[in-house]
Formats: C-alpha cells, structure tokens, sequence
C-alpha cells in the first residue's frame, strides 16, 4: 500500500502508539520494519506483534507516509 495523497492518513487511526504511528516512528528513526502496535501508549502498555492484516497495512502506512512525507532522526 503506497501513500499518494496527505490526506489518506485520515483513513488510519493514528492515535500515538496505534499501528501508523509506529510505522512512522520505525521509519522516523531509520529502524527496520517490524509490524507492531500499543494497546495503549507507546512503551507504557503491552506492545502487540501479532497484528491482522489491516493493522499491517496501517503499519506499513505509516512507515512509507513518513518515507514519503517525513524526515528522519539527525543522530549527530
């Protein structure tokens, strides 16, 4: 799934520590791609690896919206 437009990341939930958030992050700070998400926020509650389809998809949203769209994590 590839992001053509801005505002399809209205299509996502993009609640912080949701799938498209993660994906984002992942890509944000160049880490690899590994579908995840938190049942509530980001390190504070359980993180889940076993995700459906749709949330993969979400994932992977996030990921490429910020490959497309974002920036990356200046380390030095």
């Amino acid at each position: 799934m590839i992001i053509n437009n801005i505002n399809d990341r209205d299509f996502f939930d993009t609640r912080h520590g949701g799938a498209f958030d993660r994906g984002s992050a992942d890509s944000w700070y160049s880490r690899g791609i590994e579908p995840h998400y938190y049942v509530g926020g980001t390190g504070t509650s359980e993180k889940i690896t076993d995700l459906t389809e749709k949330q993969i998809a979400e994932y992977m949203a996030g990921y490429e919206y910020n490959e497309m769209f974002g920036g990356k994590k200046d380390w030095s």
